[in-house]
């Protein structure tokens, strides 16, 4: 496994990560025995960091991971834990709390459920409309300070944000949708990261499975999917966007890979400081996207891609609109 440095002050990681939000049911019911199993065999195969959400599925996920974990060396990987979501009874959305007390009481929770004495990378989920950047990052210090927490991470934040909050305390990454389907972060953001020598993970690299190339327009998301209510699977566009897999599909056949593959190797090779995260939850699936970053694409390789997925051209917006305004950028 190669790896690679979480911008000028981050950690060395593997260069692709594990997502394990879908090992807690947010793409249906996961099977927890393979779900552990497919940890296990990505740490095996020196995949050493892994990403998570104190609220996914309200602690279920770290849970998990913290049995999947047991018994391994704790410096042999990195978990990357997101913070401050708040959720309700029945999985319901409620808010976003980033103030500094709230945060320490959140990484009390996360190292008890992870079973470990430090976080390697802490981040807030989104930008919390009421508590300064600052004083969030700041009050993260604090625990860098105490031993908790050894770096910190920022997600789906803008361009202005980065710069604020790096300017209390050096961010070693940032978290953000990247995908062929998914490029508001080159703009803007991606610019100001390289300045301040941030790393970038990038989460939903196969578009929530939609470029997968195992998705198909008559698919149907079962119950807990949260596919089934966003806008690029919905009727209309998920035809649309399917024509642009199979467009992919066809370079993919040329190069000897799959669509999965040819999708995060295109992600890796934006650049060395860019981590795919791979959203595997069973071994068959991890088994797959474990080439992709070893798989060469040319520049004819890469105009082709470009040309059978142009920038902004699917249909959807990448979340349904109530989150779309907590986002760092649109589509």
């Amino acid at each position: 496994m190669q790896t690679r440095t979480l911008g000028k002050s981050g950690p060395v990681v593997s260069a692709l990560g594990l997502g394990a939000m879908g090992m807690s049911g947010a793409y249906g019911q996961a099977d927890r025995s393979e779900s552990i199993a497919t940890v296990h065999a990505a740490l095996d195969a020196g995949v050493t960091l892994i990403d998570t959400g104190d609220f996914y599925a309200s602690g279920h996920n770290e849970m998990l991971l913290g049995e999947a974990l047991r018994g391994r060396e704790r410096e042999s990987y990195q978990l990357s834990v997101k913070f401050g979501m708040l959720m309700g009874a029945g999985h319901s959305f409620g808010g976003y709390d980033s103030r500094p007390e709230a945060m320490k009481n959140f990484l009390s929770y996360s190292l008890t459920r992870l079973g470990t004495d430090y976080i390697d990378i802490y981040r807030p989920a989104r930008l919390d409309p009421a508590v300064p950047i600052e004083e969030t990052v700041g009050a993260i210090k604090e625990m860098i300070d105490a031993g908790f927490v050894r770096h910190v991470g920022l997600s789906e934040v803008d361009a202005a944000t980065i710069r604020r909050a790096h300017a209390v305390h050096p961010i070693a990454d940032l978290q953000f949708e990247y995908s062929l389907i998914s490029r508001a972060v080159e703009a803007e953001i991606l610019p100001v990261l390289r300045e301040l020598g941030i790393g970038l993970t990038a989460y939903g690299v196969l578009g929530r499975g939609l470029i997968s190339g195992h998705w198909s327009a008559g698919h149907v998301a079962g119950p807990g999917d949260l596919r089934g209510r966003s806008p690029r699977f919905a009727d209309g566009n998920v035809e649309h966007n399917l024509a642009l897999v199979e467009a992919l599909r066809r370079i993919a056949v040329a190069k000897g890979c799959s669509v999965a593959q040819l999708a995060i190797a295109w992600v890796a090779v934006q650049g060395p400081d860019i981590v795919p995260l791979a959203g595997a939850r069973t071994r068959e699936r991890l088994s797959e996207a474990l080439p992709a970053t070893e798989l060469v694409l040319t520049g004819d390789d890469l105009a082709e891609i470009e040309k059978a997925v142009p920038a902004g051209t699917a249909r959807g917006d990448r979340y349904p609109a109530a989150f779309m305004s907590s986002l760092g950028a649109g589509n």
